[in-house]
């Protein structure tokens, strides 16, 4: 009797973690909720999370360092888009969009080449407390000044308690771009450290200030 109960314990609780956890599963133009995997890369690990900062799945979620069999979304420069999660985003923590030039089809890019980021949903402070924008689609839009060309188009949450990586990408084609090269850049892996300030926060006591970890956001 005691074993059964220990096991309906251990599956309530593991059942409970996995509820805690969600995937970047659609890509659309404008506010569209959009098809699951249509335009976004299918992760072979469910919806759990990277906990590896060495690990090239941090680029595009285990399972997703091709997307031969993933369609790409064709936009112009400057076009809002939306990605959509299959559940809301649960984790405390900041959800940040960057992109990375293909050297052909963003199809066949592993994600190996340099990264750039467009946008942070950062806390806001206010009254001695913090909120984070935890949703279930998050919105921006491509930049106007990068240069026309097929892209992965990365959005991530980190889960600073834990901590751990919700991640996923995109593939879109950009039309009608400028000619300005987008920068700061950083490697994935190697953009985020164990010791970056945003990474190592306590959002449990004294939690004032944080600064969203890897580079500055680049800006036309």
């Amino acid at each position: 009797m005691k074993n059964i109960v220990a096991l309906v314990a251990t599956a309530a609780l593991a059942a409970q973690g996995a509820s805690a956890h969600y995937i970047f599963q659609a890509l659309a133009k404008g506010t569209a909720k959009g098809v699951a995997y249509e335009y976004v890369r299918r992760n072979t690990n469910y919806n759990s999370p990277v906990v590896d900062l060495a690990s090239n799945d941090l680029r595009c979620n285990v399972g997703g360092a091709t997307g031969t069999n993933t369609s790409t979304l064709e936009m112009n420069a400057g076009d809002p888009f939306t990605f959509t999660l299959d559940t809301a985003v649960y984790h405390q923590g900041p959800v940040s969009l960057y992109m990375s030039k293909a050297p052909s089809t963003a199809a066949e890019y592993d994600g190996s080449g340099d990264w750039f980021k467009i946008y942070d949903w950062g806390p806001t402070f206010n009254g001695g407390s913090a909120s984070w924008t935890l949703k279930d689609t998050y919105s921006s839009t491509i930049p106007k000044c990068i240069p026309s060309g097929e892209y992965l188009l990365r959005i991530q949450n980190l889960a600073i308690a834990t901590p751990q990586w919700y991640v996923g990408c995109g593939q879109v084609k950009v039309s009608g771009g400028g000619s300005k090269t987008p920068s700061p850049t950083a490697k994935i892996p190697g953009a985020f450290k164990a010791t970056d300030p945003g990474y190592t926060a306590n959002i449990y006591n004294n939690f004032k200030s944080y600064t969203v970890p890897g580079p500055a956001v680049f800006t036309c």
